[in-house]
């Protein structure tokens, strides 16, 4: 988490700077929150152990860059972004968080309309000023405004990604706590959603236990690094909020109906009613305390035994969104998810060819490290000029080197193959923007829609059906091109 949060904060630093035309210091920034964001180790413990020298020698930190870092690993902030703030007219980060928004757009709406944040900008397209702007449009005024009403429905809510991190350390911390027996993370996290709102921690304790470990628990959760405020607290919940502005929950549970609370907490809705229908029809009750016939409980410290007793295979969190879930575990046919140790390879990986913060050996190194059996890579190509795509003889340089590569890997018999293969743009009339000729030198060809999102579902349609008829095309990359949180596909 950390790693990610700094790499935004040093990426806006990038955009206020290009915001006040500042040359060449963009760019670094840019580049040294890609590097930062795409880190195996956390930067802190980096910093722990070998200090400012340690940063300065990732790829893309020099000293300044790397003061910066240094001060944000200390205090959580940089008083240069700060100034930076102060400095510009514009409300940067709201508007930054508009989908189609870009520096351009950004510093063109504030020089011809004077808008600095988001109340103006929806004043603006109110009244249909936004439109006549050259380089604007109805469509694209339409398209902010559809944005907006997005980023209204996404607001208090976290991208697990983003989130997860954090959590788990809680987690952790709440095991160490004297006392404690079991603790479990609950709700749409354990079910792995991509976004979410708040956070449960079910905390399993002993039948038995007094009530000093009981102020003990909630003590170590209300105090914690992160929490701004205390909603609540008492002797089976608390309530606090973080200064991320995530809403975090924990539940004391006696260890006997720790399974019971943990299916029920966990949800979904629609998933605990039909196990709750289930029970019914046995003549039991299923809630929060457990599984009961009358008054008597029959079950309840373990999800397992719950689902078991109601006839159904244990069911990953991840299933359980009240679709099919429950007649497949009746049938015992509960999938088998997939985990990390099941992945054999990836076709989706881009190297410092195209501005990626890893070389070919890298990448190579971090794939045998992962047990990985072969790794596809595939950088952008030259439309992308944002992202320093490759062009039709550099990718032909590039595949010299990775046949270069995996010869020394036969040598030296290690079991692992690195692959030819490159992200192609679609152009707008479905074309791809390299040359067949070099196309059928790679291994696998995978294309993208970089641009023009808001085509007619027909026209895109076609320029998608066009692109992957090209005989040599394997893959389509991210084929609704959503971001999570900041736009729908």
């Amino acid at each position: 988490m950390i790693n990610h949060d700094l790499a935004k904060l040093l990426f806006d630093i990038g955009d206020l700077l290009e915001l006040q035309e500042v040359p060449f210091k963009p760019r670094a920034y840019h580049q040294a929150a890609i590097v930062i964001d795409g880190l195996e180790e956390n930067i802190l413990d980096i910093y722990n152990v070998k200090g400012l020298k340690g940063l300065e020698n990732i790829p893309g930190i020099g000293e300044s860059i790397g003061t910066k870092i240094e001060e944000y690993l200390k205090t959580r902030k940089i008083v240069y972004y700060e100034q930076l703030k102060k400095e510009s007219p514009i409300a940067f980060e709201e508007l930054n968080k508009v989908e189609g928004l870009g520096i351009k757009k950004i510093k063109k709406l504030y020089n011809e309309l004077g808008i600095r944040n988001l109340k103006d900008l929806r004043d603006a397209i109110k009244k249909h000023k936004i439109s006549p702007i050259f380089g604007f449009g109805e469509k694209t005024e339409q398209n902010i405004e559809e944005a907006i009403e997005f980023l209204k429905q996404s607001k208090g809510r976290f991208s697990l990604r983003e989130i997860l991190e954090d959590i788990e350390k809680i987690e952790d911390k709440l095991k160490r706590i004297k006392g404690v027996v079991k603790v479990s993370i609950a709700g749409s996290a354990r079910r792995r959603k991509e976004t979410i709102g708040d956070v449960d921690f079910l905390v399993g304790v002993p039948e038995d236990i007094d009530k000093y470990s009981v102020e003990r628990i909630m003590n170590t959760f209300v105090t914690m690094d992160d929490v701004i405020k205390v909603i609540s607290k008492g002797e089976t919940r608390s309530s606090v909020k973080t200064k991320q502005g995530l809403d975090m929950d924990l539940r004391l549970i006696r260890i006997g109906s720790f399974g019971a609370a943990l299916q029920y907490f966990t949800g979904s809705k629609e998933h605990n009613i039909a196990m709750r229908k289930i029970a019914i029809k046995e003549n039991l009750k299923l809630n929060e305390y457990g599984l009961f016939r009358k008054e008597k409980r029959i079950k309840g410290e373990t999800e397992e035994e719950i689902y078991e007793r109601l006839g159904l295979v244990w069911i990953s969190p991840e299933l359980r969104e009240g679709q099919e879930e429950i007649d497949f575990a009746q049938n015992k046919k509960i999938p088998k998810l997939v985990e990390l140790s099941d992945i054999k390879g990836d076709f989706h990986c881009h190297s410092i060819w195209d501005g990626g913060d890893k070389s070919l050996q890298e990448i190579i190194a971090i794939a045998i490290k992962k047990n990985y059996e072969y790794l596809g890579i595939s950088d952008h190509t030259k439309s992308l000029k944002i992202e320093n795509g490759l062009d039709e003889e550099t990718i032909l340089r590039q595949g010299k080197e990775i046949d270069k590569l995996n010869a020394e890997l036969k040598a030296n018999n290690i079991n692992f193959r690195l692959l030819k293969g490159s992200e192609v743009d679609i152009l707008k009339d479905g074309s791809l923007d390299i040359e067949d000729r070099v196309l059928k030198t790679l291994d696998y060809v995978s294309v993208s829609v970089h641009s023009n999102f808001k085509m007619s579902k027909t026209e895109m349609t076609n320029r998608i059906c066009k692109a992957i008829n090209n005989r040599y095309v394997k893959i389509l990359n991210h084929p609704t091109s959503r971001i999570i949180g900041k736009r729908d596909g």
